[in-house]
């Protein structure tokens, strides 16, 4: 059901709509997780690092993928919260055909130069025919994920953080089995881990755009509208793609960061792998949950309830840090057993790197989900300058410091050393901007919600 952000206690409100959002998150990484133990366990540690190579290039797909969904989400949350029906199912079309283009033309690039870009980050020879199959088969798929995208983030934007979650939970756990049965029981290798992905991704799609079309149809208008507007596009492009920018540098980064990582053999790049993802699902769930705080902002800024924005930040905040206590710590004492969970007999290299990327890592999670929460709100605001400035800059002293530390003597260990250094200075740079918002001297209204 659709949902109205701009009422009520702003705790308890994103309180109530971010735990779903959460819960979607963690399925929704079941689906890379999965695939990647599924490989290292039933396969071996060459898929696992062959999921794992592939994975960094994948990333930039989703890359445009997110920022269209961040792009419809803000936008449509604006007009919702504004109350202009008619507009935001005008907007809504509009970052529909939108992403479709921008999703056609990723697809024939990623058809055409796929093979090329795993060269370029320096493939090694023993898992590159395994990288390029999943990778080519992930790439068909994407108008399942761009689709998937914008309608949970239509659905966000509507204050509905529940029907994703209940989508993401059937599908995710839907993967899992199909992973097992056609890896364990067809012994399809690399190639079954990809396309049960692709199955299970593309059912959850269809399912989640049938549900949003009902949805808006449910939404009474005065009149007819018009299905494009070049106006709305404009503002969807004045969000998405500074968004899209940021998670294609941030991609490409990682590639970057993946061909260093890569000439220290297969071992490295599978403990990197296992870790990698064990990050990525803290991080993912950081940035969703900020998701869910740019809706928040974007819907109080569309009815003009400044001081509500602010409260927003701080709830945020203590949601984020409440979620840091349990994963730093399991991370910290337990990481040696979450990498085991990947491999059956993991060479020692593979298992130091990854217990050693986590122990560096993980007690920086405070300072990078503040971070993701001020984003949030400069997001939700359409402050995308500052929101740009801050990311690069982290993403720019990672990878600079990745290619410098790795010829130290510090070998792969100094490349694990770039994350916290431009986490914390990205971070100062958020939250000073957040400060500087036009909420800053907001006050509550004399009347009570």
């Amino acid at each position: 059901m659709n949902k109205d952000l701009t009422v009520g206690k702003a705790e308890n409100v994103l309180w109530k709509f971010c735990i779903p959002l959460f819960g979607s998150v963690i399925f929704q990484q079941l689906y890379n997780i999965a695939d990647s133990l599924i490989a290292g366990k039933l396969i071996g540690e060459n898929a696992l690092a062959a999921v794992g190579n592939s994975y960094e290039i994948t990333l930039i797909f989703l890359a445009f993928a997110v920022g269209c969904n961040i792009g419809c989400s803000v936008i449509v949350s604006q007009l919702f919260g504004a109350k202009k029906i008619e507009e935001m199912k005008t907007g809504v079309y509009t970052a529909l055909i939108a992403s479709g283009v921008t999703c056609a033309i990723l697809m024939v690039s990623g058809i055409l130069f796929g093979k090329d870009l795993l060269y370029l980050i320096r493939t090694p020879e023993n898992i590159f025919t395994d990288s390029a199959l999943y990778l080519t088969i992930y790439i068909w798929g994407l108008p399942f994920m761009f689709f998937y995208n914008i309608a949970t983030g239509i659905f966000s934007a509507l204050g509905d953080s529940k029907t994703p979650f209940i989508f993401l939970a059937i599908s995710s756990t839907a993967n899992i089995a199909v992973d097992i049965f056609f890896v364990q029981s067809l012994h399809m290798g690399v190639a079954g881990v990809a396309w049960a992905t692709f199955l299970c991704q593309g059912v959850s799609c269809i399912l989640a755009m049938v549900v949003v079309f009902k949805r808006l149809a449910g939404m009474h208008t005065r009149g007819k509208y018009p299905i494009y507007s070049w106006t709305l596009f404009a503002k969807f492009a004045r969000v998405a793609v500074p968004s899209i920018l940021q998670q294609s540098f941030i991609s490409v980064g990682n590639i970057v960061i993946q061909s260093v990582i890569n000439g220290f053999g297969s071992g490295v790049i599978a403990g990197y792998s296992a870790a990698i993802k064990l990050n990525n699902l803290v991080i993912t769930s950081f940035t969703t949950l900020a998701n869910g705080i740019s809706n928040f902002t974007a819907q109080n800024l569309g009815a003009n309830k400044l001081y509500r924005i602010k409260e927003g930040f701080r709830a945020g905040i203590k949601m984020v840090w409440m979620l840091c206590i349990p994963l730093v710590l399991l991370y910290l004492l337990a990481g040696r057993y979450l990498v085991l969970l990947f491999m059956n007999e993991p060479t020692d290299a593979a298992m130091d790197t990854g217990v050693i990327f986590l122990r560096i890592v993980a007690p920086f999670y405070f300072v990078v989900s503040m971070k993701l929460v001020a984003d949030g709100v400069l997001r939700g605001s359409g402050l995308m300058e500052r929101f740009m400035a801050a990311t690069f800059t982290d993403l720019i002293l990672r990878v600079v410091l990745a290619i410098v530390f790795s010829k130290s003597s510090l070998g792969a260990t100094g490349i694990w050393l770039a994350w916290p250094i431009g986490w914390s200075t990205a971070t100062v740079l958020s939250v000073m901007f957040y400060r500087k918002g036009p909420w800053a001297n907001a006050q509550k209204a004399k009347y009570c919600e």
